[in-house]
């Protein structure tokens, strides 16, 4: 009986033992890979390199440049994987030229590339008054005259509606 429980023993401490070092492993990966993120920003200022301003980036991958609101804190991007994130001082909402409405949440996050904006998080548009959750944002192709919101319900907006920067006006709740 002994021999028995010591065995069972000796296995139980050996599987929280190898998820012990697995945990250690997962942790020093990701403590490795940010690290490795931070530095490359830091080498990118320290060549001179300046961010370029979030209008001037939507404007180069064809998206328009006043989708996001002007009251924008910072964003991140990264030119390997398209990943962008927006963050803004509130959960704050914009109405358009066209009077479409769109939300964002104090954080949106999506993949940007030439003419899409996809993945999306945190960010709402108004449709028959209601809430529709944006999935994606992609200009109409060839003539990229509208903006196309992807969503439970698929809009198309004017374009030039999307042009100017507007301020997000706060919201209680995204």
């Amino acid at each position: 009986m002994d021999s028995i429980l010591s065995k069972a023993g000796g296995f139980l401490f050996a599987q929280k033992a190898s998820n012990f070092s697995d945990s250690l492993v997962n942790d020093a990966n990701a403590f490795s890979s940010s690290i490795s993120e931070g530095t490359s920003r830091f080498i990118s200022r320290l060549q001179g390199k300046v961010q370029t301003p979030l209008p001037e980036l939507l404007q180069k991958h064809q998206i328009p440049e006043g989708l996001f609101p002007k009251n924008v804190l910072k964003y991140e991007f990264d030119e390997t994987t398209g990943q962008l994130a927006v963050v803004l001082p509130f959960p704050c909402e914009v109405r358009f030229k066209d009077d479409s409405v769109v939300r964002y949440d104090q954080r949106v996050t999506g993949v940007l590339s030439t003419g899409v904006l996809k993945n999306i998080e945190g960010m709402k548009t108004k449709i028959l008054m209601m809430w529709s959750k944006v999935v994606s944002v992609t200009m109409d192709k060839p003539e990229a005259t509208k903006v196309v919101f992807i969503s439970s319900i698929n809009k198309s907006r004017p374009r030039d509606a999307y042009i100017l920067l507007r301020d997000g006006i706060e919201v209680d709740d995204f």
